[in-house]
């Protein structure tokens, strides 16, 4: 198992690249199963999520050919697909549930299991089932598989989410490409990777609009060949920001527009950072003295993303004072908590709020990590500790952030991965 070495304080300062958003990618791969035409999708970002998802696309019976930096992915499908989504690959990511909407709607019959991926408290797969059930979907789960089958094509319908779900958003407009007539989807998560992946959508010829949280998607018979560019990691891009406003960094952090992370850039201005945007880069800047923060909590786009709250909390022990996390989105997303603790950190757990005392020096130590955003805080923290940490089961991290070493190593932090 990979570990890294990190040695703190740094001070950061340099460019960063920032890579494609493997939330975008997931939904936006798994929808190439609608299509017979070749499919080119660039800007994939260098990610274990990515492979497994490519890799459950050719288990599927997809063509995929890489270009060399892999960074794009030129798909074709046979003309004989298979609909079986195995355990095997299934386990690991949960994104991958995101095949079931275009296999039923492609070839009106699937065998899906049921996901795994990172353990953040009870993700409900029903929110997916129950509304491709409103567009014909029949389905049991036997053995911890999904057996779904539809009498001839789904047809279009009104669908009201009863939570917002990202995941079960994209699963339904996915699937209602290819339905026959109009489906209205309403109370829909509004994610810019999900508008993301309605562009593309749209690129290939599907007719999708969107009015607040209504998305409204008329079928058509087939999509056209196409060739699209995913957007940049707007959470990739707050944890720089977050990175640089620790550590009295100086950051420019390239390749993204700057309104997809406004909430985060406006919080940041807050305690301090100082922070000029571009058409797509950011510059910023940490203050000498991190002001807290009252009271920030976690809510559906464009609120403060859960994505991005263990990272926060990390920059908030630093803070003049005392601040307040309520996480409304997981219910087990504090698991960074004790591991911060053992650098130093002063945080109390009230149910779902985390009251954070500030004013921390944090010393370096061993830590482990428990899933891919808490272990990237385990990273920042270490960043700005003195002395020597360690950080173990960084496959967390691997599974969601592209060459972070590399990146972090040119801006100044002194990492080494130890194997």
């Amino acid at each position: 198992m990979d570990k890294f070495l990190i040695e703190g304080p740094c001070k950061l300062k340099g460019k960063v690249l920032i890579s494609g958003s493997k939330n975008a990618a997931l939904p936006i791969l798994a929808a190439t199963l609608l299509f017979d035409k070749s499919v080119t999708i660039k800007n994939l970002p260098r990610v274990k999520d990515i492979d497994t998802m490519l890799s459950l696309l050719k288990s599927l019976g997809s063509k995929i050919t890489l270009s060399k930096d892999k960074k794009t992915a030129k798909i074709q499908n046979k003309k004989n697909m298979k609909t079986f989504a195995s355990y095997s690959l299934v386990k690991t990511m949960r994104g991958s549930i995101l095949v079931l909407g275009p296999l039923i709607s492609k070839f009106q019959k699937s065998i899906t299991s049921l996901p795994g991926g990172c353990l953040i408290g009870a993700r409900p797969v029903n929110y997916h089932l129950s509304a491709l059930k409103k567009l014909g979907m029949n389905y049991e789960i036997r053995k911890g598989y999904i057996h779904a089958k539809s009498k001839g094509k789904l047809k279009g319908t009104t669908v009201r989410f009863s939570n917002i779900s990202v995941g079960a958003t994209e699963n339904t407009i996915i699937a209602a490409c290819l339905a026959n007539g109009k489906t209205i989807l309403k109370n829909c998560a509004v994610e810019p990777e999900i508008k993301d992946l309605t562009n593309f959508l749209n690129s290939a010829g599907a007719n999708i609009k969107w009015k607040g949280r209504t998305c409204e998607v008329v079928g058509v018979k087939s999509l056209n060949q196409t060739e699209y560019s995913v957007m940049a990691d707007r959470i990739e891009t707050g944890t720089f920001c977050v990175a640089a406003a620790l550590s009295k960094g100086d950051l420019e952090i390239q390749n993204l527009n700057p309104k997809i992370i406004s909430t985060e850039l406006n919080l940041l201005k807050k305690i301090g950072a100082k922070i000029k945007t571009y058409e797509n880069n950011i510059r910023i800047k940490g203050p000498d003295k991190i002001r807290p923060l009252k009271n920030i909590k976690t809510k559906e786009y464009p609120s403060f993303p859960t994505d991005l709250q263990a990272q926060f909390m990390v920059l908030l022990c630093k803070a003049n004072g005392k601040s307040i996390i309520t996480e409304s989105i997981f219910e087990n997303r504090f698991m960074h908590v004790a591991e911060l603790q053992r650098l130093g950190a002063k945080i109390n757990i009230k149910n779902n709020k985390a009251i954070i005392d500030g004013n921390t020096n944090f010393i370096g130590a061993e830590l482990m990590s428990s899933d891919l955003r808490a272990s990237v805080a385990l990273v920042l923290a270490a960043i700005v500790a003195n002395g020597k940490s360690v950080i173990n089961r960084i496959y967390h991290l691997d599974r969601g952030y592209e060459n972070i070493e590399n990146k972090l190593k040119k801006i100044g932090v002194k990492i080494k991965r130890l194997k």
